[in-house]
């Protein structure tokens, strides 16, 4: 009887035996690797694993550090856990919940103790916070029936995990043990809470502000700007959500359950259109203005928004006149190069800005300009046949991921300017302690759009997923707080709507491909929604930008 088992190390290409059973924790000893930044997990077989896991067959192993967008999934993790443990411990009645991703600073958190949270309570939670994590204390992983783990926070008054659990209608489910205190969490954590070597809290507004290791630079702290606009943004839609009384994934299956899933597409769309006829009145009250200028990330539904936007306006006396920053691009010759030697067609500097500000200018002093139609096969700037010159009520609309950026319409007055941040920004929690990353919803998104109208398969949307976001950190984030008013175009049903069509989409990432990680994590996520019929979606919704069945042209 063979004892031992192969092993492939994908960072160090190297084949070993190990016995059945060995941990992936001391097959990393074994292997004498050194990884730059603090071990967090692995991905087995391209499936993320925590350093417990036990191998009984065959397998080929990655090990990930902080650095990767997995490992640092796992960090967050594992230090909210030590904070939710850390304010029980000081404040045993008190509820904790990790609310809100901040922009390269950390997670905002509510914190209820009974009272207001001071600098002094905060210092107390930070010690108590270090003495756990020097304790080296096992997160120790429990997989029993659901109907226990459903008594167990039941016990502990965790509605959100209760409702959750009950939700999904599996026989068995996952909990962690943590010196007594129990929690539930998607994903993997930590081994043991020593390996938490970083972190800060801070007073933030009448919560916390977890601060967490960057991306970028592991060794330090996240040192984003300020993100004002876009946390009250969220605080808005948390307080209207909790009206409904459907904060959680838990509440909202259970209204699904209930039938009153056309109820809630019906007012998440109302809301939506109310905030949109807001904004135009808010674009029609400024006087002088003479450009709309809307920017946001990758699938956020830019498009929709600004044909919605424009018929408010319409009903305001306003004409809305769209141009598009795809014609100003440079001749290709004259385009930037990226790192890779590649044009960088993202870069602010691979457009005209001369002749759109000299365009825009012309056009706001009541002449005639001769619009640009950008050759893609020639790679070369045209003129078009068509002319444009603005009437009294014209407004252009102006969209495009640069739309923020000063630079973008330096010649422009600023009193002619009026500018929107678009973003998909998912503000529904898993449960309490378990945010949904905001990027998780555009990527689906994007994935079903790009199968649908690009015939680009799943595989290669994640694969190209990491370059999109990448051009966002740097193009498009540190320029979201310059906007006059920003608009969340994520509905709160919309994860249940797109449910089928991405996991039909994730089945076919094949287990062998590195995109399968990705692939399987976004599976396990939407097995948390209940699924509600496409057909029930009104024409006009945004979400029809990536679906089908739009009545917007495109």
């Amino acid at each position: 009887m063979n004892d031992y088992i192969k092993i492939l190390c994908k960072n160090n290409k190297k084949t070993i035996n190990v016995q059945k059973g060995t941990s992936l924790f001391d097959i990393y000893q074994h292997l004498n690797i050194k990884l730059p930044y603090q071990l967090t997990s692995a991905k087995v077989n391209n499936k993320e694993e925590s350093l417990d896991y036990r191998v009984y067959k065959d397998k080929e192993i990655e090990f990930l550090d902080v650095s990767s967008s997995t490992g640092n999934r796992t960090y967050c993790r594992s230090l909210f856990f030590v904070l939710s443990k850390a304010i029980h411990d000081i404040y045993p009645h008190s509820n904790v919940v990790i609310d809100i991703p901040m922009y390269s600073r950390g997670y905002y958190c509510t914190v209820n103790i009974g009272h207001p949270i001071t600098t002094y309570d905060i210092e107390k939670v930070k010690k108590q916070m270090q003495c756990i994590i020097k304790s080296g204390i096992p997160f120790k992983r429990v997989e029993t029936l659901t109907a226990d783990v459903i008594k167990v926070f039941k016990k502990n008054k965790d509605e959100s995990k209760v409702k959750l659990l009950k939700s999904i209608g599996d026989i068995y489910s996952t909990y962690y043990d943590l010196d007594g205190y129990v929690d539930f969490y998607y994903g993997t954590l930590l081994s043991n809470t020593s390996q938490l070597y970083l972190f800060d809290l801070k007073k933030y507004d009448d919560g916390i502000l977890l601060c967490t290791p960057s991306r970028t630079d592991p060794l330090s702290l996240e040192k984003g700007k300020g993100a004002k606009k876009l946390f009250e943004m969220f605080r808005e839609q948390h307080h209207w959500q909790n009206l409904l009384g459907l904060s959680t994934v838990g509440s909202f299956n259970e209204a699904v359950d209930l039938g009153y899933s056309t109820s809630l597409i019906n007012v998440s769309e109302a809301l939506q259109e109310k905030k949109i006829s807001q904004i135009a009145d808010m674009i029609a009250a400024k006087k002088g203005v003479k450009v709309v200028l809307i920017s946001g990330p990758s699938s956020s539904g830019k498009t929709t928004f600004a044909k919605r936007l424009s018929i408010q306006l319409l009903v305001c006396g306003k004409y809305p006149v769209p141009i598009s920053l795809d014609d100003y691009f440079l001749d290709r010759d004259k385009n930037p190069i990226d790192e890779n030697g590649e044009y960088d067609y993202e870069s602010l500097y691979a457009l005209d800005l001369d002749l759109l500000n000299r365009q825009l200018s012309d056009l706001f002093a009541g002449k005639t300009i001769q619009l640009p139609k950008y050759n893609f096969q020639e790679g070369k700037l045209q003129f078009s046949d068509r002319k444009l010159k603005l009437r009294k009520n014209d407004i252009l609309i102006l969209e495009g991921i640069h739309a923020l950026n000063p630079e973008l319409t330096s010649g422009i007055a600023e009193r002619n300017k009026f500018r929107v941040y678009a973003s998909a920004l998912t503000t529904l929690l898993l449960d309490d302690h378990n945010y949904i990353p905001t990027t998780d919803t555009r990527l689906l998104r994007r994935m079903i759009r790009d199968a649908k109208y690009r015939g680009t398969s799943a595989t290669d949307t994640i694969k190209r997923w990491p370059s999109v976001r990448a051009g966002e950190n740097k193009w498009i984030f540190p320029y979201q707080e310059n906007a006059d008013v920003m608009f969340n175009t994520a509905l709160l049903f919309e994860i249940a709507v797109i449910k089928q069509q991405a996991l039909d989409l994730l089945e076919s990432v094949p287990e062998n491909k590195e995109e399968y990680s990705e692939a399987y994590r976004l599976k396990e996520f939407l097995s948390y929604f209940r699924s509600i019929d496409v057909n029930k979606i009104p024409p006009t919704s945004l979400i029809r930008e990536f679906i089908g069945g739009s009545s917007f042209k495109y």
